[in-house]
């Protein structure tokens, strides 16, 4: 990797952190509420190496098998690797291996295999209900009436911690169009917080790329998915 590249990659996380910020204080909150994940998907290794050089705590995979070959890469390097890619249950022993945090369970099938494999490791995984707040047929995620029942069922499991919610909205060329889903997502956590369900800690929202980051942190994300706006177009 050119010094160059790495450069440009310090550089755009530098401006992306700002505009957290910026959209944090448009909001009322405090930017230290707002994490960013960076997404490494079909980047390399010298690229996520960049990146956390640079100041990236948290690195976002899609793909098990990626991310296999970049945590033995990396695995001496002080990051936290959160899985936000759709995951199969048969992959579900790796996942809870590599990740802090799993975005996306939106299933009772994939909660059970995430604690049952997490058991055998002895490990306690952070996960988050992914949530199809818009409805799409092509998303993954559980429905919005049904989301209560799927937590109120993996709050039973010990070695498992639902710790918020992740959604996807449709896309928009406008980064408004995102933001009622953003605002919806964000009061079905309240509704959720409010009910006080035992086992569970409703504080994080998954919500917000490259292209609606802003509106999603105006609207209450906690963590935020950033993968184009500091590593360039995919490869």
């Amino acid at each position: 990797m050119t010094s160059e590249l790495k450069e440009t990659i310090r550089a755009n996380l530098s401006r992306a952190m700002e505009r957290i910020a910026a959209a944090a204080q448009r909001s009322g909150r405090s930017p230290e509420q707002i994490r960013l994940v960076a997404v490494g998907k079909t980047h390399s290794v010298e690229a996520i190496q960049a990146a956390i050089d640079a100041g990236a705590a948290i690195i976002g995979e899609n793909y098990i098998q990626e991310a296999r070959e970049k945590f033995d890469a990396l695995v001496h390097t002080p990051v936290q690797w959160h899985f936000i890619g759709h995951l199969q249950s048969n992959k579900a022993k790796y996942a809870v291996r590599l990740f802090d945090l799993i975005h996306t369970v939106d299933s009772i099938k994939l909660a059970a295999e995430l604690d049952k494999q997490a058991r055998k490791v002895g490990k306690v995984q952070d996960i988050l209900v992914q949530v199809n707040i818009s409805g799409e047929a092509s998303k993954s995620g559980a429905a919005e009436a049904e989301t209560e029942k799927l937590i109120r069922s993996i709050s039973g499991f010990k070695s498992i911690r639902v710790k918020g919610l992740m959604t996807i909205p449709p896309f928009f060329d406008d980064s408004e169009g995102a933001r009622p889903f953003f605002a919806a997502l964000k009061q079905l956590k309240d509704r959720l917080h409010a009910l006080s369900i035992e086992g569970v800690d409703m504080k994080e929202l998954s919500m917000g790329m490259t292209g609606d980051f802003e509106s999603a942190i105006e609207e209450g994300a906690t963590l935020v998915r950033l993968g184009t706006c500091i590593f360039g177009e995919r490869s």
